[in-house]
């Protein structure tokens, strides 16, 4: 602005009372009509404009996630009454905890991923290109051309201790990302049919796709955002949980001892192996899930009397859910696949130096915490036999033809 009116005063205005002007604008007072033409070209604030030439200016919002375990283990549109897992969950979940196995629940995202795929004038067209965004906090902004759009959003990872479990596969289709993990070498004995060892368990993942977004020349749904002085249009997204937690604790009543401690180590099988990020589905391979438990003393278990204690081995693990089944968005139960065992195997160590592996069939209570939830084995210590020889012995409640010694029991 003050360069113009230098350009004015310098040249423009001697000018304005010259012959040659006068020639031009014949008549008495046209230099002050052209000063004042000037400097209203040149002083006056634009307003926004309204059509660009081929994008707009788009202020895209995730608003934030309702983390809350009551919210996502809501099943009472299910079974018609509330879920209350802190009733049912006596290993509880202190520093300690949180310091080998992170937090209880989920925890919010601060970092997403954002995919961009453009297919012009054709609403739900096919992916023949993919733009990646990184979104820092809750709020994007971006160039978008005319037309229509598919948006997919998922939160970056973050762990404890850096190292990442969640592999992403972009490159095979455009039209859907795929998430899974890979291999551990931990035995996978029961109910994981094409593999023969578990699987890492997922980082917490939250994932929701927009498809057929319009971004139209005639700023239909656009608002003026007065601040930045351009028209923006406001897309809200509500990113829901892929990945479904499971807390596992094994109650050992009347202990005295004879339990000493676990190896640490846990598998829950019959787990999908991978989740398409697009449409929250879980995969079709069921495989075992490998997790850690620790082994907690003297626990208040009240559920048969107020002040009864017990030795509980317990544990977080995170899962891709049932296999061909979108967890959190089926709207019956029977939508749930019904054909899927779910074993739960935990490595136990007896006073004599002797080791036992426990497996139980949980499936009943995978089927029915099928978002995830509270999954629990009462085992009264009186009726299990030590073992009295090397080499290792099954404790197998459920498992016909177990490759070492085998004991049933009650549960």
């Amino acid at each position: 602005m003050a360069k113009a009116l230098q350009i004015i005063q310098n040249y423009l205005l001697p000018s304005l009372t010259g012959r040659g002007w006068g020639r031009v604008f014949p008549g008495r007072g046209w230099g002050r009509v052209v000063l004042f033409c000037l400097l209203a070209l040149f002083g006056c604030e634009r307003e926004p404009e309204l059509h660009l030439y081929d994008a707009a200016e788009v202020d895209y919002k995730l608003p934030l996630i309702d983390l809350e375990l009551d919210v996502v283990w809501n099943y009472e549109l299910f079974y018609g009454i509330d879920y209350d897992w802190q009733s049912e969950w006596y290993y509880g979940w202190d520093d300690n905890d949180r310091r080998i196995f992170g937090e209880l629940g989920y925890t919010e995202p601060t970092v997403f991923n954002l995919r961009r795929y453009y297919t012009g004038s054709q609403a739900y067209g096919p992916h023949t290109n993919r733009e990646a965004e990184k979104i820092y906090g809750h709020n994007y902004q971006g160039r978008f051309n005319w037309g229509f759009w598919d948006l997919l959003v998922w939160n970056d990872v973050q762990t404890l201790d850096g190292v990442q479990s969640l592999i992403f596969d972009e490159e095979t289709s455009l039209e859907q990302v795929v998430a899974y993990t890979n291999e551990t070498m931990v035995p996978a004995r029961y109910h994981a049919p094409r593999f023969t060892r578990s699987f890492w368990e997922p980082e917490p993942l939250f994932a929701d796709y927009l498809q057929g977004e319009e971004i139209s020349p005639d700023l239909k749904g656009f608002v003026l955002d007065e601040e930045r002085g351009v028209y923006v249009k406001t897309m809200n997204m509500t990113l829901q949980p892929i990945t479904y937690i499971y807390l596992t604790q094994v109650i050992l009543r009347h202990n005295n001892g004879r339990i000493a401690a676990i190896d640490g180590s846990s598998n829950l099988s019959g787990m999908a192996r991978s989740v398409v990020v697009n449409t929250g589905v879980a995969g079709g391979d069921a495989v075992s899930v490998n997790y850690k438990t620790m082994l907690k003393h003297d626990c208040l278990f009240t559920k048969y009397a107020p002040d009864e204690r017990a030795d509980i081995v317990g544990g977080r693990v995170m899962t891709f859910g049932l296999c061909n089944t979108a967890a959190s968005r089926v709207r019956a139960v029977t939508e749930v696949n019904d054909q899927q065992r779910h074993y739960m195997d935990v490595n136990m160590q007896f006073n004599n130096g002797l080791d036992s592996t426990f497996v139980f069939d949980v499936t009943d209570q995978v089927r029915r915490h099928f978002k995830g939830g509270v999954i629990t084995v009462e085992l009264d210590m009186d009726t299990i036999p030590i073992p009295t020889r090397r080499g290792g012995s099954g404790f197998d409640a459920v498992v016909e033809g177990f490759e070492e010694v085998t004991h049933e029991f009650e549960m």
